[in-house]
């Protein structure tokens, strides 16, 4: 095995050496366990400990850092996720009649983390993992839009790419679709990302009342423009918020996080 890929794998198991849940471990304990060399453990110890994987007590012997916790936190909100949007999503597609699917925030771009095909000989084949841009997706617009301003201003002045003649991409349009967003707590692409491809999204809150996801529909634009668009709204909408819901967000405890008001202003 190449030194790299094997520095790897011992990494690897020296962490998972923590999953018999003693609260710290000696480096020669470690070394004993795994059959290296002290020196190789402690090179590991090092490395990880400088990446905040581990931690060094005063005694000399290693604990977990608080890293391996926010990964752990990380993959639980997603699992979380996954669970709460599942039956939504099954919903939701019974109620359109096409695609939908869950996004998530990662860098500047979206990635579907859920998605549930449509039920139409045509479709929209966008796996799940696939990553999308926030500034001409529906998805993209609601994450973009609950984004603190600073980091939202940041993204917008860095500049987008026009993937189509209807891409917004002018700061100002950006910044006067994003209020909208904002205001109604829904958003729309249509032609944006893809000549002949809409969507429409709404946010997913988590139990501060962050928004933690977006929900959306996507469909043929054709197919798209022949749903009522009240109807539309409000299933992709009332889907969000069952989904947050399930994440234990209470619509009575409005937050700063929250976007769009009553229902029957959203429209």
């Amino acid at each position: 095995m190449d030194a790299t890929l094997q520095s790897v794998t011992n990494a690897a198991r020296l962490l998972k050496a923590f999953l018999s849940r003693e609260e710290s471990l000696g480096p020669s304990e470690l070394a004993r366990r795994l059959g290296l060399g002290k020196s190789a453990v402690h090179r590991l110890l090092a490395t990880l400990a400088a990446e905040g994987l581990v931690t060094r007590d005063p005694n000399g012997s290693y604990r977990l850092g608080m890293v391996m916790f926010e990964l752990g936190e990380a993959v639980r909100a997603h699992l979380d996720l996954h669970g709460a949007a599942g039956p939504v999503l099954v919903e939701l597609r019974a109620q359109t009649g096409e695609s939908s699917q869950v996004g998530v925030l990662d860098g500047d771009e979206v990635v579907y983390v859920d998605r549930l095909e449509s039920t139409h000989s045509l479709r929209l084949f966008h796996e799940t993992g696939r990553r999308v841009p926030l500034h001409c997706t529906s998805s993209g617009k609601v994450l973009l839009a609950a984004m603190p301003e600073s980091r939202r201003e940041a993204i917008v002045a860095a500049g987008f790419r026009a993937l189509t003649p209807h891409t917004l991409v002018a700061p100002d349009d950006v910044r006067a679709e994003l209020d909208r967003v904002r205001r109604r707590g829904w958003a729309e692409a249509v032609d944006e990302r893809e000549i002949g491809v809409a969507s429409l999204a709404a946010p997913v809150h988590g139990p501060g009342g962050e928004v933690v996801a977006a929900i959306s529909v996507g469909a043929p634009a054709t197919r798209f423009h022949a749903i009522p668009r009240e109807h539309l709204v409000r299933c992709v909408v009332e889907a969000g918020e069952a989904v947050s819901r399930r994440l234990g967000w209470n619509p009575e405890n409005l937050s700063s996080g929250r976007i769009g008001e009553s229902l029957h202003a959203r429209v």
